[in-house]
């Protein structure tokens, strides 16, 4: 039985789902009213989940230490999302570096594909992946929330210095 805690970050209110030992989904809610933030049932892993989002919003945090479930995706997605996971905070790379770290250099657009499908946002940092060229290309809940997203990592980048969002 899936467990759900959400947490109100400042670009919104996310929507965690785990069963009994991991992490199975984050989600940004998108038009939807946000429910009060609430985990007071929710499995230990969730709670956790919901500090570290915290402290990762607030600039005090750079890695997750949380049990994930990818068991849903396939085989290719789980390969992607591994990679991801190696992506170094304040960091980014390519769609067509990660299809080459995986063993499959024509796989640039299933590696954006996998991208779309990562069921653990920001946890599994798939906002850290841009194009080639080195323009944002592409995010689940739209190139804005990927920009504040890479801002806040790294505002010298990807934003205005000091600007957190």
């Amino acid at each position: 039985m899936l467990k759900t805690a959400f947490y109100h970050s400042p670009i919104g209110c996310f929507k965690m789902e785990g069963n009994a030992h991991s992490i199975t989904s984050v989600q940004l809610l998108q038009g939807q009213e946000a429910p009060p933030e609430d985990y007071q049932d929710a499995a230990e892993h969730l709670v956790e989940a919901v500090r570290q989002l915290s402290e990762y919003f607030h600039r005090q945090r750079k890695t997750f230490d949380l049990p994930l479930d990818f068991s849903e995706g396939t085989l290719f997605n789980q390969s992607v999302w591994r990679k991801l996971l190696k992506i170094p905070y304040g960091h980014t790379t390519t769609y067509s570096a990660i299809a080459s770290q995986i063993g499959n250099p024509d796989a640039v657009r299933a590696v954006g594909l996998a991208n779309r499908n990562n069921p653990i946002a920001i946890i599994v940092p798939c906002h850290r992946v841009i194009g080639k060229s080195g323009g944002l290309q592409g995010y689940f809940y739209g190139l804005e929330v990927k920009r504040k997203l890479l801002q806040l990592e790294n505002p010298m980048s990807f934003g205005e210095q000091g600007s957190l969002f």
